[in-house]
């Protein structure tokens, strides 16, 4: 059941460079229609939390160029419930305004922030986990955080060190994040059981979160309450577009949870994985024979084991001898590259292609 004072913020404004050439400038990945189910993340996120959130109370935080993506793809949201950025500002910048607009709606919110492109395989425990998380911030002043026991040392995601537990066994106050390790770390923190990967899902009372946003950041929205009395959505925006850059480039990680003494971490048992790069799609999806993954693509193996493979539709691959490798083609670019480091590899090819053969590449 839904409940009135419950918020959603969808995170949409990445440019998504790790899952190049897929994702894209003109129609990054959480657009994208990624494992060929006819809905992209963007769509699947919303309808995931429609069933806890009121759709009315589902905000979208994008950047204008992608302002006619989100209007195509969820068409029945109310124009007020889309936060289009004029410059991309990273996440604590896009939470201060969304906060601004949900409190102007409602003092008592409890709000739950998530990345429009994760994947989550067990919707009904994800669905319970949210709601518990969500009563559990409207009656504690904190910020909490999601995290899933870690299955695999996996250098791609960032880590929450547990502290001590609450009152609420599911609940620790966090000791410490860190960011994407070096694989032997991640291994070091799997084993000891201390740490969980850090989903991304991030959630507080609009209270807690707005006295978090205001300790680090300038008064951008505060000083257009005060010149405003009479404000509406449409002298919002064009304050918005004037004064944007006026926010640091700063992420909720950075500028919020890693500098607060009051964030906690909820143990959650929901499928999960973040799609942020083309290792950690492979790591997600079933695994055929060989071990080789195959996303909504036609492909004849021989003699491969462990490779990703994402082509368009239509189009037939034979493909011989590879081992470890990501084979991704969309529009005029087609990768191949070897998928260990695969993220770092994919942002120095963009860069690359970027400078020597222009933007129509990206």
């Amino acid at each position: 059941m839904t409940h009135t004072n419950y918020y959603c913020v969808i995170l949409a404004g990445g440019k998504g460079r790790r899952l190049w050439p897929y994702s894209r400038s003109e129609c990054p990945k959480q657009f994208v229609d990624f494992f060929g189910t006819g809905k992209s993340l963007l769509q699947q996120t919303f309808e995931r939390f429609s069933k806890i959130v009121p759709g009315e109370n589902i905000f979208i935080s994008t950047n204008k160029e992608y302002l006619h993506l989100v209007k195509e793809q969820l068409p029945k949201l109310p124009k007020n419930n889309i936060l289009a950025e004029p410059i991309h500002r990273n996440t604590a910048p896009s939470m201060a305004w969304a906060t601004h607009r949900i409190g102007k709606l409602n003092e008592n919110a409890s709000i739950v922030v998530t990345p429009a492109d994760q994947l989550i395989t067990d919707e009904d425990v994800f669905i319970k986990d949210i709601e518990n998380a969500l009563d559990f911030v409207a009656q504690n002043d904190f910020l909490l955080t999601m995290g899933i026991k870690p299955s695999r040392p996996e250098p791609g995601y960032g880590y929450i060190q547990l502290g001590e537990q609450t009152g609420n066994k599911a609940v620790c106050k966090v000791k410490s994040f860190t960011e994407k390790p070096e694989r032997n770390f991640a291994k070091m923190f799997m084993e000891s059981g201390e740490f969980y990967w850090n989903t991304g899902l991030f959630l507080s009372n609009l209270k807690t979160l707005r006295n978090s946003l205001q300790k680090v950041l300038p008064a951008v929205l505060r000083k257009f309450d005060k010149e405003h009395s009479e404000w509406t959505f449409k002298e919002e925006q064009k304050f918005i577009n004037e004064n944007f850059c006026s926010y640091p480039n700063m992420s909720l990680d950075d500028g919020i949870l890693e500098k607060s003494d009051n964030v906690y971490v909820m143990g959650c048992r929901f499928g999960w994985a973040d799609i942020g790069s083309w290792h950690a799609v492979y790591e997600t999806k079933c695994k055929a024979e060989d071990d080789n993954v195959v996303i909504d693509s036609d492909v004849i193996f021989e003699d491969c084991r462990s490779n990703v493979v994402r082509l368009p539709k239509g189009k037939l691959a034979v493909i011989n001898g590879l081992d470890g490798y990501i084979v991704a083609e969309h529009g005029n670019v087609l990768m191949i590259c070897k998928k260990e480091d695969s993220s770092a590899m994919v942002r120095k090819f963009v860069n690359e292609v970027q400078m020597k053969r222009g933007d129509e590449y990206i």
